[in-house]
């Protein structure tokens, strides 16, 4: 790993780091080391740091703004790879916007609003990067990623890339290809928004970050939604039914404010949080034999 850390440095590509704690990455501040901490500058830079991963058979993944991803507590082998400044870039051209896979879905959304462009009014209150939100078809408010993306440029592991159209991103609840099918890196996100008011669409924007606010714990640490929802059940009622809400092992605790959400209310370990998902999947099953499944990422050694 000395050897790879070395050539990385030596290429002048971003932050390299050893041994990074990932805490200091994810939005829940649980996580253990990652191996190989990069932070690219650029396109080209990611495009040489994914040709030294592959040399090196080392196993790797992205993270874009950290949420929804829950990392162990013994961190994560191999490399990490960190989208974010020098793969934020963005251009509009009428009512379509390109747009790099390291910026903010919120900054996003709150820019396209106030230039009378309509589609991103779902995104104001989800705090990921564009490319987390492409890599997982994000959504809120009945609306999400799939509904607006018409293509996305994808780097694989093998250093090729492609653009693939909104069919072949092969988008579901939550899920896209690029999770098991065709592992891959979102550089770039073509966005198809329509023309509005540029008054009602700011309205909008403002009225869905105070639902968040009213609703969700944003006042703590947490990973946003826990499960993916058993329709036509929701998780957050289900586990408010079952009288889970403010239910805590170790520092992980399950918000008083949403069901769905287990906020780190002091010190928690990825290992609080994954006892207390299983409580809920266990007292879940038992009442109403519904299988709960998670919707934030599990990652790293076990």
């Amino acid at each position: 790993m000395d050897e790879v850390i070395t050539e990385l440095q030596s290429l002048n590509i971003g932050k390299v780091k050893a041994n990074e704690p990932l805490a200091h990455h994810t939005t829940i501040k649980i996580g253990g080391p990652a191996d190989l901490f990069i932070e690219p500058s650029s396109v080209e830079n990611l495009k040489k740091v994914m040709e030294i991963i592959e040399k090196n058979a080392l196993p790797w993944r992205v993270i874009g703004r950290g949420s929804n991803l829950l990392v162990s507590d013994k961190g994560i082998e191999g490399a990490v790879i960190k989208l974010g400044p020098g793969i934020d870039s963005l251009s509009i051209e009428g009512t379509e916007i390109t747009v790099g896979g390291g910026h903010s879905l919120v900054s996003l959304s709150t820019m396209i609003s106030k230039k009378g462009l309509s589609g991103l009014e779902f995104a104001s209150g989800i705090p990921g990067s564009v490319g987390g939100a492409v890599y997982m078809n994000a959504g809120a408010h009945g609306s999400d990623i799939s509904r607006i993306l018409t293509r996305a440029h994808i780097l694989f592991e093998d250093g090729t890339m492609e653009w693939l159209s909104t069919e072949e991103m092969e988008f579901s609840y939550r899920t896209s290809c690029l999770q098991k099918k065709r592992p891959g890196i979102v550089l770039e996100a073509v966005f198809q928004l329509s023309e509005g008011d540029r008054t009602s669409i700011v309205a909008q924007m403002q009225k869905n970050k105070d639902y968040r606010k009213v609703t969700q714990p944003w006042n703590y640490p947490c990973a946003g939604s826990i499960f993916r929802n058993p329709l036509p059940n929701y998780a957050g009622k289900l586990i408010e039914s079952a009288g889970l809400k403010g239910y805590s092992i170790g520092g992980a605790k399950i918000s008083e404010m949403h069901g769905n959400f287990i906020v780190n209310a002091g010190n928690a370990s990825a290992a609080d949080v994954l006892a207390l998902i299983q409580h809920v999947k266990d007292t879940i099953f038992s009442l109403y034999e519904i299988e709960m499944e998670t919707e934030v990422e599990i990652i790293g050694r076990n």
